[in-house]
């Protein structure tokens, strides 16, 4: 665990009704500021058969239901940020939801809606919104366990905590391959880093954010650089592991995040 210093805004600067539109404000900034690259601004390290051709952003065509979660979760100071690389294929990509698994958006969370339609899209990853019939397994872990820490009742979880993701957008390869930020070439993983990393200053200030539960490497790594480029100041990062099934030992993920939970002191904002 590291810790840093985070001058604490003061209490006028933002009124705590006010949250919500405000990171909803700063959100679309964020799209117009994405907007400007396109696909041949990303290549992949592993060379040209696995290039970026389209772009999903579901802050965009999905902001229907991100609005909600947004507004109906999101509209307070926060002490736990827990904060994601990406959006999935069958999560966020569908309902705009960071983590957004199906059943948990539509059953926990109680968000619903329409869903429209990125501009280009690849036949492989069409996208359903809540009529998506796949499920995300991360998706499933992360608020499975947040399901059930907070006894079925979301508001519980969100008094102090939320669930973000570090990137908005979903990069595909010519086949509908998924490709992360992290496979991006050095220089591409820059271009990105840049408006994302900014962004994501804004949204720990605009929350007064105490610590960063970083889910995955990737996102551990943005984390500690925000807080040295803005010279951030008493803000905790706790890293735990992605829910990736990809990823050894996934299996285990319940009972290895919850001991990680338990050995900062964070599973009583989550209870």
């Amino acid at each position: 665990m590291a810790v840093v210093n985070l001058n604490k805004l003061k209490d006028e600067e933002i009124n705590i009704n006010d949250v919500a539109e405000k990171l909803i404000k700063l959100e679309e900034k964020f799209v117009g500021r994405l907007g400007i690259l396109s696909p041949k601004s990303f290549r992949c390290k592993s060379g040209k058969d696995k290039n970026v051709e389209y772009i999903y952003n579901p802050l965009e065509y999905a902001a229907n239901l991100h609005n909600q979660y947004v507004r109906k979760y999101c509209n307070s100071f926060k002490k736990v940020m827990f904060l994601g690389m990406n959006p999935g294929p069958f999560g966020m990509v569908q309902t705009g939801v960071p983590f957004g698994e199906i059943a948990a958006v539509r059953d926990y969370l109680k968000i619903s809606g329409e869903v429209g339609k990125p501009k280009k899209f690849h036949y492989k990853r069409p996208v359903e919104g809540l009529n998506c019939k796949r499920s995300e397994v991360s998706g499933n872990r992360l608020w499975g366990l947040i399901k059930n820490l907070s006894k079925n009742d979301p508001f519980i979880f969100f008094k102090h905590c939320f669930v973000y993701n570090y990137c908005p957008l979903a990069l595909l390869s010519p086949t509908g391959l998924n490709i992360t930020p992290a496979d991006l070439k050095e220089d591409d993983q820059k271009t990105l880093n840049s408006i994302c990393d900014e962004f994501l200053y804004e949204t720990l200030k605009l929350f007064g954010v105490e610590t960063v539960v970083a889910i995955g490497k990737f996102a551990e790594k943005r984390v500690f650089q925000v807080l040295k480029n803005y010279s951030l100041k008493n803000i905790k990062v706790v890293t735990i592991q992605h829910p990736s099934p990809r990823n050894k030992g996934s299996n285990n993920w319940h009972e290895n995040t919850t001991k990680v939970l338990k050995e900062h002191n964070l599973i009583s904002f989550l209870e």
